[in-house]
């Protein structure tokens, strides 16, 4: 597992550490995730390469580290709206939409780096294991994001729902980075559309009629992943 937590200490190293992500994430876009050394990413940042490794030990690390800092940037943008609003629906677009937002300064190297963690088996996939961290931190905001409404969510759809919902945001952002009209209005317009679906089904999980759909979708969903615990451990032998 990738160790995305950073050895700066100081102002100082914060200010380098920041430099260097930024840096590389302008060379990741500019020559692609496989065309930008470490040393070449070193040095356009104005630092030694054994500067570079000592605060990010090689480039998937440097990856990880941009999906902490995306995560924590959408987490403070959704600040005021989680503090003042309860309705489910609205929570989630605004959770979406300040996604969106907050994103948006990093399209054109979301489609860079989608090249590569589209592969399954690459560690920069928002499903690999050495994204776990992030990923979990992440269900865990979604988590906030249903307790924190007056939406009333049956105790085996609550367990899941978090990651169901992170699923769905990240279909947003897939359709977002291959999105090219005027200020990804399309984008918003599904986003906007979408969560008033989702929040609508949400609340009517818990009826007496649609009991055993829910039930027979969490089966589902459970046997999917036994499927993919079994697939792991298959491929993990040597």
């Amino acid at each position: 597992m990738i160790d995305s937590q950073p050895p700066a200490k100081t102002p100082k190293g914060a200010q380098t550490r920041a430099l260097i992500l930024r840096t590389a994430l302008d060379l990741f876009t500019e020559r692609g995730y496989e065309g930008a050394t470490m040393r070449a990413i070193a040095e356009r940042a104005g630092v030694s390469l054994s500067h570079a490794y000592y605060y990010f030990r090689s480039k998937e690390e440097l990856i990880q580290a941009f999906y902490l800092r995306s995560h924590e940037e959408h987490m403070a943008a959704c600040g005021p709206l989680l503090a003042r609003e309860r309705d489910l629906e609205a929570r989630l677009l605004g959770v979406i939409r300040a996604k969106l937002d907050t994103t948006e300064p990093y399209h054109r190297f979301s489609g860079v780096l989608f090249r590569t963690a589209a592969d399954p088996q690459s560690p920069l996939s928002p499903f690999s294991a050495a994204s776990n961290p992030v990923r979990q931190q992440c269900t865990s905001f979604f988590a906030e994001v249903v307790a924190g409404s007056r939406t009333r969510v049956p105790e085996d759809l609550r367990a899941e729902l978090p990651y169901l919902l992170w699923l769905y945001m990240m279909g947003i952002v897939l359709f977002w980075i291959h999105d090219r009209s005027p200020g990804r209005i399309r984008t918003y317009r599904l986003a906007d559309r979408t969560a008033h679906i989702v929040a609508r089904l949400i609340a009517l999980a818990g009826h007496p009629l649609l009991t055993p759909f829910r039930k027979a979708t969490l089966q589902l969903l459970a046997d999917l992943r036994e499927d993919t615990r079994a697939e792991d451990a298959v491929q993990s032998l040597p």
